[in-house]
């Protein structure tokens, strides 16, 4: 069974409708013990990413993601977490993936970048698979992530930006596939199907 963090910066509703309708059974966990019960991990969150960090380390769940060799997927800020640090409220991160995220620099384009745009595979890993046309996603951020090796695919707005993520078993994506329509409910089922699959990880970068 799915677990999903429920802490104060998790966008629950959407992702638990989103795989409702994927016919998938799921729970929400708060504590570490609740989360080693589970087979996997949905790590949502929106918001502000210090407060969302300081709420993961109020029961200990920080400490059990950066130890988990269960499968990790970050959704938005819970991608984001996955990272080092991020400039907003000088937030050091988990450190599963390394870069730091900076915020999008206001010009002729609007911050936040909210709305939909299009992703480009850089890596065919099973996240993305089916993934060959319209790759419209939906979007809600200030902040972003490098592009690095771990980068399975990425998005430009402003500048490039890390549209997903892999390192290892952590997985993590900036757009909300729990709002990106089909594709979106692609890409959780993707996830899904390499938790119960046990389908060995392919296209992520280790050192």
């Amino acid at each position: 069974m799915i677990a999903i963090i429920k802490y104060r910066a998790g966008n629950i509703a959407s992702v638990s409708n989103a795989l409702d309708r994927l016919g998938a059974y799921y729970f929400f966990a708060e504590t570490p013990q609740e989360l080693e019960s589970a087979r996997a991990v949905i790590f949502p969150g929106v918001g502000h990413a210090h407060s969302a960090m300081q709420s993961l380390k109020e029961k200990g769940v920080d400490e059990w993601l950066k130890q988990t060799s269960k499968l990790v997927l970050g959704i938005c800020v819970g991608m984001q977490l996955l990272y080092e640090s991020s400039t907003e409220g000088n937030t050091t991160g988990l450190g599963l993936v390394p870069g730091s995220l900076k915020k999008f620099e206001p010009g002729t384009h609007k911050v936040p970048h909210m709305g939909w745009n299009t992703i480009e595979k850089l890596t065919d890993h099973h996240l993305l698979h089916g993934l060959n046309k319209d790759r419209h996603v939906y979007f809600v951020h200030s902040y972003y992530a490098p592009v690095n090796k771990y980068t399975v695919a990425s998005c430009n707005y402003i500048n490039p930006f890390a549209a997903a993520v892999v390192k290892d078993n952590f997985m993590g994506v900036q757009f909300h596939p729990e709002k990106s329509g089909t594709l979106g409910s692609k890409v959780l089922q993707n996830f899904l199907d390499l938790v119960y699959s046990k389908e060995k990880i392919t296209g992520t970068a280790t050192e």
